[in-house]
């Protein structure tokens, strides 16, 4: 099964996922499904809208696809991942509306958190189970029972925001690091993101660093950069090399994100990314397009 949670224009749901194999973290230890407290604005518009796969990966296809999950988002930016359920066996679906909610987890096995949902909107055959952040869904997931081939109880739609709205108690412990702009905002994982290199590649001595197209940049405006002291990445991989310690190049530009010492500079050449760090400047190559250890 592969449809809820695929579709998703995020950095980490990319390039980053596939070379590093970020792995998600759940909680053990909290509930579920909670009590919770009802949202200023509960989602109030139809659970079962039509939800058709669309050949494109835009925040506008990522809506159509998780159909009323996704209108039941409260996002700070754009929607980053939505989607669908594909069938399953008699017998994989739940006897109740919490065990569809289990079953999401266990077959989409999604990066997001195991802990936290309540009850947002209770229907005959379907059920809205929302992630709150201060008062606004970040999570929705809706579970249906005995849709066309599913079953019982289990996934039909599900949508989240930008894994930077979600707590920073859950993303801590993520793969993935977010970055936070001069203002001390978080900075969208699908506008910058960074991870450190996968131990079962032997690159955890490295650091990665995917950048979002900018406006204009379209597909091609992606790039993964790499931070790489150690030398553990192999030099096919490099557009050029790091260098840990250059000049800063006339012309070059804060962006104003800083992760810890950290501060990203651009110049025009996008081959390269520059990090101020509290010794020096370092320049991070582009890396080629084929990044997966083998």
């Amino acid at each position: 099964m592969n449809g809820i949670g695929v579709r998703s224009g995020a950095a980490v749901a990319g390039v980053l996922v596939t070379a590093l194999a970020a792995v998600a973290c759940g909680s053990g230890s909290e509930d579920l499904v909670i009590e919770g407290t009802s949202p200023a604005a509960p989602y109030s518009g139809p659970l079962d809208l039509p939800h058709p796969k669309v050949e494109a990966d835009t925040a506008q296809a990522r809506m159509t696809e998780s159909g009323a999950a996704g209108r039941a988002l409260e996002c700070d930016g754009v929607i980053y991942s939505g989607g669908g359920s594909e069938p399953w066996s008699k017998g994989d679906g739940g006897a109740t509306p919490e065990e569809g909610l289990k079953l999401y987890f266990e077959i989409e096995q999604p990066d997001l958190p195991q802990y936290g949902y309540r009850v947002e909107r209770r229907e005959a055959d379907r059920v809205l189970y929302s992630f709150d952040v201060a008062g606004r869904t970040k999570i929705a997931v809706i579970v249906a029972k005995d849709g066309k081939g599913r079953p019982g109880w289990g996934p039909e739609t599900a949508a989240s925001c930008d894994p930077s709205e979600l707590p920073s108690s859950y993303t801590d412990k993520q793969s993935y690091r977010v970055w936070t702009d001069k203002d001390g905002h978080r900075v969208p994982v699908a506008e910058l993101s960074s991870s450190a290199g996968a131990a079962h590649c032997d690159w955890q001595e490295a650091d990665f660093l995917e950048r979002g197209a900018g406006p204009g940049e379209g597909p091609a405006g992606r790039k993964v950069y790499a931070r790489d002291p150690k030398g553990v990445l192999p030099a096919g991989m490099l557009t050029s090399a790091y260098d840990g310690d250059v000049t800063m190049p006339a012309g070059a530009r804060s962006t104003g994100y800083h992760l810890d010492d950290w501060e990203l500079w651009l110049t025009d050449d996008m081959s390269r990314v520059y990090v101020r760090t509290q010794d020096g400047v370092e320049a991070w190559p582009a890396m080629k397009e084929h990044m997966g250890c083998r």
